[in-house]
């Protein structure tokens, strides 16, 4: 009777003992190249190219295709980092002792911080310097819809599903088009981000605010 499993000095467990490190190095070796993509960004702002990008990591473009395969690759693992970052901000922000009012206003600030603490990085993820044509599964829908989700969630409790997550769409592209108009604006004129976070909660929340009284 014969056995799949290797035995002792066959060489196999070797063999995928090497796999699994190569298969550790590629991982570790991405997340460093999404790391000096970044740095890049903030150096030479959203229109980063990808010769910048190579010379911030050190490296060779064929490199990074070796890792990506193209430009849009690498686009989607950094949008992957801002995703995380963003969607992590909106959740941590979420405290059971508030009041509905005061999570709303928390939500919009977590995601407003992200925006006025790096500002090259969120034009990079929504402008895609680096993708030449439509993309399949653009991530930004998938941000937006993680925020919304998160919101709705919120919501929820005052009304049906539905509405709520109405509510929470439109509450999260209004926040969406308002930052970017807000870093579009003057720094000297604008709204700081206290004020302009505060003004999107009152919007929304007179929008709801009669469900929540008794």
């Amino acid at each position: 009777m014969t056995s799949d499993t290797p035995h002792p000095g066959d060489g196999a467990g070797r063999v995928d003992g090497r796999a699994s490190r190569w298969e550790e190095h590629r991982r570790q070796r991405r997340v460093e190249l999404v790391d000096h993509t970044i740095r890049a960004v903030r150096q030479h702002g959203a229109g980063v190219g990808l010769d910048d990008i190579a010379t911030q990591a050190g490296t060779s473009k064929t490199v990074i295709y070796r890792h990506f395969e193209d430009r849009t690759g690498l686009y989607r693992a950094v949008a992957q980092r801002v995703e995380g970052q963003i969607v992590g901000r909106v959740r941590s922000s979420l405290d059971a002792d508030a009041s509905p009012r005061e999570v709303l206003e928390s939500v919009i600030d977590a995601y407003l911080r992200l925006v006025e603490r790096d500002p090259e990085l969120y034009r990079f993820v929504i402008r895609r310097p680096l993708v030449d044509g439509p993309l399949d599964d653009d991530p930004v829908p998938g941000i937006t819809s993680q925020v919304a989700a998160t919101v709705a969630a919120i919501l929820d409790e005052a009304t049906t599903p539905a509405v709520a997550h109405v509510w929470a769409v439109a509450l999260v592209g209004s926040v969406q088009a308002c930052a970017d108009d807000w870093l579009a604006t003057d720094p000297a004129t604008r709204m700081t981000r206290a004020e302009l976070t505060h003004q999107l909660a009152e919007l929304a929340w007179h929008g709801v605010a009669q469900t929540y009284r008794a």
